[in-house]
């Protein structure tokens, strides 16, 4: 018979214990709380109030359900396990046996997301794509990196508005912008920021000759109402430009793009998928308000981790993440050591090993790699 997966943490209580900030006892009480304050005929005199209730029960919803859709594939396999050892029905006993290690691949990934604690986490986020020096070659990758997230989003059921794009000479793309909205989009996608290495054989190089590639990618948290964020006009540039456009009606007659700089720090956002000025400069200021904030939390982790005598593994510029396509094929996290040679899964989104592996290094956790 085959045998079966093991698992850390047998029971319910004991699972989630073994997971960090999910409390299972009070998980249930606090939904009862929030149930009953939602009842409350006056809630939305205060929209701000009543859309946080909401999303804290949006969250508290989706991770009960979590464990108790994981607490019955385990009770109905187990079951189903030793009907099959009793009549003998191998094929049987090794589909449930399938079906408990997809269920703890999941069980992982929530355990994973139980970790992400942030103040920001269970926010959307902004995804900014920029290709490095090397004109076609690195532009073509940063396109290829951006088809990979956007399939990760998808995967996900998160989903992905696009905000900003400027397309290379001859192709791909020099840098785009995205906005990924869906529960907890930042705290999962926020390790992905650094600098990203293609190397394969090139497409645009009639010689065939073998190229290296980069491309940087910047996580931002999207802000909500809980969080803010002061910017004093004084300290911006606003300039308008014509929206660029692939021709027909996509084309913009009107100088409705919006590009921001921010004095102090050199930041720049821009934004041109809306034809107005308007709903432009306010997506814009929202951008800006993200990358200010993003910055702030990657400046205490910076002192944080100077303080604990572990620098240098966050900042903009570092190399995260190799991608080889030529002479041989893997994909290897820099970071975790954590690698693939299914790199044309991973290119077409399924990146989640690297994302979890990443994410409980930086919380502290440990990742079961059995299951991921």
């Amino acid at each position: 018979m085959p045998t079966l997966p093991t698992s850390r943490c047998r029971s319910k209580t004991r699972w989630l214990s073994c997971g960090g900030i999910f409390d299972w006892d009070n998980a249930l009480i606090r939904l009862d709380e929030v149930e009953h304050l939602a009842q409350d005929p006056d809630l939305w005199n205060d929209p701000e109030k009543a859309q946080a209730l909401m999303r804290e029960r949006t969250r508290l919803v989706d991770s009960i359900g979590a464990v108790r859709e994981m607490e019955t594939t385990l009770s109905d396999n187990l079951e189903l396990i030793e009907m099959a050892e009793a009549e003998g029905e191998e094929a049987l006993a090794e589909d449930a046996v399938k079906a408990l290690q997809d269920a703890a691949k999941k069980a992982e990934a929530v355990r994973v997301e139980s970790l992400l604690s942030g103040e920001a986490d269970g926010n959307d986020c902004y995804l900014e794509v920029h290709a490095g020096a090397g004109g076609t070659e690195s532009q073509d990758w940063a396109q290829m990196l951006m088809r990979m997230y956007t399939r990760w989003a998808e995967r996900r059921g998160y989903k992905v508005e696009y905000l900003d794009e400027s397309s290379g000479e001859e192709a791909g793309i020099k840098s785009a912008t995205v906005k990924i909205i869906g529960h907890n989009a930042y705290g999962w996608a926020k390790t992905e920021t650094g600098v990203h290495r293609l190397v394969r054989i090139s497409p645009f190089d009639s010689a065939a000759r073998r190229h290296t590639s980069f491309a940087s990618v910047g996580i931002s948290p999207v802000i909500d109402d809980t969080i803010e964020v002061e910017i004093e006009d004084k300290d911006i540039r606003v300039d308008t430009f014509r929206a660029s456009g692939a021709g027909g009606q996509h084309i913009n007659k009107t100088d409705s793009a919006i590009r921001i700089t921010h004095m102090p720090t050199g930041i720049v956002v821009q934004c041109q998928n809306d034809r107005s000025q308007h709903r432009n400069r306010a997506q814009a200021m929202a951008m800006l308000k993200s990358r200010l904030y993003e910055r702030e939390l990657r400046m205490r982790e910076e002192k944080a981790q100077a303080a604990a005598d572990a620098k240098g593994d966050i900042g903009w510029g570092h190399q995260i993440r190799s991608y080889v396509l030529q002479p041989y094929r893997m994909v290897k996290d820099l970071r975790t050591e954590v690698e693939t040679s299914n790199t044309e899964a991973v290119l077409d989104g399924d990146i989640d090993l690297f994302i979890s592996a990443a994410l409980a290094q930086n919380l502290g956790g440990e990742v079961d790699e059995a299951v991921l």
